[in-house]
């Protein structure tokens, strides 16, 4: 299996249902559809989704019926990221070679597009559940990935980042909760959902939760060495911004040797406990084996 292929194949089946499942762009009013669209739509890889399905696929089952929750969760990572890039939080122009959604249609529309996004999701994962009321997986799922995103979550991350900002900081758990929740959380919730409605067993969800924990952290020391090599072209937004803002960071606290050091050890242990699993886990392989080695 190719990975680049795969990733476009299944990026493109989501890019599919998100089409049919969002509001049209000429739905009144016209213009918060069109800034919801266009960053969804602004050329994400859809690793949230990918993992969501991939993970259904590793315990055995067809992934198809779970598109709507993969895409779900890519909209509720757009609105965290329209968020990200507004000036009152990272304050940046750019966002994978385009002008950020506030610098294209303002900032109260840009909230509010991030607010759209977050709520619709939740209303298509409710629609799921509505279709299926004896599958009490569903109700699982919503209240995983609202807590995911929440306070005890991405948003707890966020809040730490914000406040650990310009502090030179050099503490260890604070460096961890950042990355366990801003980054982490969603992916661990992705995997997870993925698995919960394929059905995985206790051990098989043990394993996976693993996997995505590996994941997230190896995702997010690779973000913040991108930030420090990447480049900006490829990357589509400025490098360096983490040390403008004095970012607690993996290379910050720890040197480049040594943040490459852990990010090949919790891909190994990804990929240990993938091991274990019954289903087809090659894409799951392949995507650890990408994070290293990924330029955007």
């Amino acid at each position: 299996m190719e990975l680049k292929k795969y990733l476009q194949e299944r990026a493109a089946l989501v890019d599919q249902a998100l089409l049919e499942i969002m509001p049209s762009q000429e739905l009144y009013p016209e213009k918060i559809h069109q800034a919801m669209h266009y960053s969804v739509f602004a050329g994400g890889k859809r690793l949230r989704p990918i993992l969501c399905l991939a993970a259904a696929e590793a315990v055995g089952k067809d992934f198809q019926p779970f598109i709507p929750v993969a895409c779900a969760l890519e909209m509720i990572h757009t609105y965290s990221l329209i968020h990200d890039d507004l000036p009152a939080m990272d304050n940046d122009d750019y966002r994978r070679g385009k002008l950020t959604n506030h610098k294209v249609f303002g900032e109260g529309i840009a909230i509010l597009a991030g607010d759209a996004l977050l709520t619709y999701a939740f209303e298509v994962l409710a629609r799921k559940g509505e279709e299926n009321p004896q599958n009490q997986k569903y109700l699982q799922v919503i209240r995983e990935i609202a807590a995911a995103a929440g306070t005890l979550g991405m948003i707890g991350g966020q809040v730490v980042d914000l406040d650990s900002e310009g502090k030179n900081l050099t503490d260890e758990k604070l460096l961890v909760y950042i990355h366990t929740h801003k980054t982490g959380a969603l992916f661990r919730a992705s995997v997870r959902a993925g698995a919960i409605l394929a059905g995985a067993g206790a051990e098989e969800l043990k394993c996976l939760t693993i996997f995505a924990e590996k994941f997230g952290l190896a995702f997010q020391i690779t973000d913040d060495l991108l930030d420090l090599f990447g480049e900006e072209e490829k990357l589509g937004k400025p490098i360096g911004s983490d040390a403008k803002n004095k970012k607690v960071t993996y290379p910050a606290l720890y040197g480049v040797e040594k943040s490459r050091f852990f990010v090949r050890e919790a891909i190994e242990e990804a990929e240990t406990a993938l091991q274990q699993l019954p289903g087809f886990t090659e894409p799951l392989k392949l995507l650890l084996h990408y994070l290293p080695e990924r330029q955007v």
